[in-house]
């Protein structure tokens, strides 16, 4: 699989493709988001006989209580344009979570495997909302220091979540899709869902 470039690269991007693909003389897929599937006329279509739709990363990293892995309105705004998209279409969904650190009301860094569920057994971090976490007391937490009254605000993905992506996804369709990525599949993401979550989104297709 081979991420698809920025505008400015765009045309080196479609080249190296067209290269690569006489050169292997494989099958090949590419990575596309939702922007790209829009406005496909302006990105360009990679010549590759598939592509993956990731189906998150949709906002900008802030402070506020919006989800910038996945936000329904955001994803709206492009899924009637999948029915025009002229590639083949399969799609990589969301299992990751994440602690946007904030420090007076600054994004000050992204911390990686993180989620409410291991904040709640932590004592040094305290719950004010569903998806906020204050700094008790100043801590180590990983290997990053987190000052008391920082906050975290933990941005991650509820079966309830994939279920409404799948079905709205499924609703937009012009074919099925061939396969379905869950990214990540870690022992620590796998942790935080039931075993036949995944086969439940599936089974939506």
């Amino acid at each position: 699989m081979i991420a698809i470039g920025t505008l400015k690269s765009k045309e080196n991007y479609l080249k190296f493709i067209e290269v690569f693909k006489k050169l292997s003389n494989k099958k090949l897929s590419a990575t596309i988001r939702l922007h790209q599937v829009k406005y496909f006329k302006k990105t360009k279509i990679p010549n590759v006989d598939s592509g993956v739709l990731m189906y998150y990363n949709m906002g900008s990293i802030a402070p506020d209580s919006l989800n910038s892995i996945y936000d329904k309105k955001v994803a709206e705004r492009y899924l009637k344009s999948l029915k025009r998209y002229p590639l083949h279409l399969d799609f990589a969904f969301p299992i990751y979570s994440w602690g946007v650190h904030i420090r007076n009301n600054k994004v000050i860094g992204l911390r990686s495997k993180m989620s409410s569920r291991e904040l709640e057994k932590d004592s040094n971090f305290e719950k004010t909302s569903s998806i906020f976490f204050r700094v008790k007391n100043s801590n180590y937490k990983n290997g990053v220091f987190y000052e008391e009254n920082d906050f975290l605000k933990i941005e991650e993905i509820k079966p309830k979540d994939l279920k409404e992506m799948a079905e709205d996804l499924q609703d937009n369709l012009v074919e099925k899709p061939n396969e379905i990525i869950f990214y990540d599949l870690d022992e620590f993401n796998l942790n935080n869902y039931e075993k036949n979550t995944f086969k439940q989104i599936i089974s939506c297709f």
